[in-house]
């Protein structure tokens, strides 16, 4: 029986754990398909506080590991695949074995869509990004591509023309599918280069390591062309890891999970933390502090039900 199972290892997860463990709580911590999160997939992170020179994403999140272990956190490797919140103690199938605990901490993440190009992942933190805010600053005065036809995606293409000589904004169809002040504002921004009705097919240059350049087609014509590009950020949205959950607690229609206020869930006991829930922001700073926030609460639901 364990007090608390923290779900994911990444800002949100280890930052519930680190606090959790400091309270004598000995939580247990699920890793996850993706462990370590995002932050494992990226290069240098420059905006978490504390780090004036930055610091590589895998390197925080396992510094965070440590501290938390170094406190009594107990990590194991895996994925949640079925739960059962219906009763008391709460019940996870992790792998093939079953665990029980009075709390639980959903802090599974949400995981980028990717376009799926031959080239793509092979490249993500070296060129290729989900996050403007994130890594929009490495490319001051270079050539930027956003993909996406979104708010989220003209937003981030905004957000870029802070930093990059240009921004060329792809989308597959002839239109935005974004709110029309959006498309206006962008239509007016002399640095934003829109490219309608096309796609990526690849994106270079594994041999080299960084992003160069893209091949595109258009979809009207079937002409390809090749362009130019130093930064690469794919902004199709992002699928919160939910799916075991799913029938178990409130989750909105794209799966992320309702709050509840703070950090509560549908159900007494459950708690979520980090980019399962927050569509808004997905910075590791602000998983950071939903994890201290789903730590706080279940310590406190642990103390009123009298454990």
């Amino acid at each position: 029986m364990r007090n608390v199972i923290i779900i994911g290892s990444g800002c949100a997860g280890n930052t519930a754990a680190i606090y959790t463990a400091r309270a004598n709580l000995k939580p247990l911590v699920v890793g996850g398909h993706e462990a370590g999160g995002q932050l494992s997939l990226t290069s240098l992170v420059e905006n978490f506080p504390g780090f004036p020179q930055g610091i590589l994403g895998p390197e925080l999140v396992e510094n965070m590991k440590q501290q938390a272990e170094h406190f009594g956190a107990e990590y194991i490797h895996g994925s949640v695949i079925e739960v059962d919140f219906s009763k008391r103690p709460f019940r996870l199938l992790i792998e093939d074995e079953w665990h029980e605990a009075r709390t639980v901490i959903i802090a599974s993440g949400a995981s980028a869509r990717w376009l799926g190009l031959p080239n793509e992942k092979r490249l993500i933190g070296h060129g290729v990004s989900s996050c403007a805010t994130c890594d929009g600053f490495f490319y001051r005065g270079k050539k930027i591509m956003v993909v996406g036809g979104g708010d989220s995606a003209l937003e981030e293409a905004m957000f870029l023309t802070r930093f990059g000589s240009e921004v060329a904004l792809v989308h597959r169809r002839d239109q935005f599918r974004a709110s029309k002040i959006m498309v206006d504002r962008v239509r007016q921004n002399e640095k934003i280069k829109p490219i309608l009705n096309s796609v990526v097919e690849d994106v270079y240059d594994v041999e080299q390591n960084l992003v160069t350049g893209v091949r595109l087609r258009n979809l009207a014509t079937g002409e390809t062309t090749e362009r130019e590009v130093d930064g690469f950020f794919v902004a199709i949205g992002h699928v919160p890891n939910t799916a075991p959950f799913a029938g178990h607690i409130d989750l909105d229609p794209d799966g992320y999970i309702v709050s509840k206020g703070g950090a509560r869930t549908s159900v007494e006991g459950v708690f979520h933390a980090g980019d399962v829930q927050d569509r808004v922001y997905r910075q590791a700073i602000t998983a950071s502090g939903a994890g201290c926030m789903a730590a706080i609460e279940a310590e406190r639901y642990l103390e009123s039900a009298g454990h």
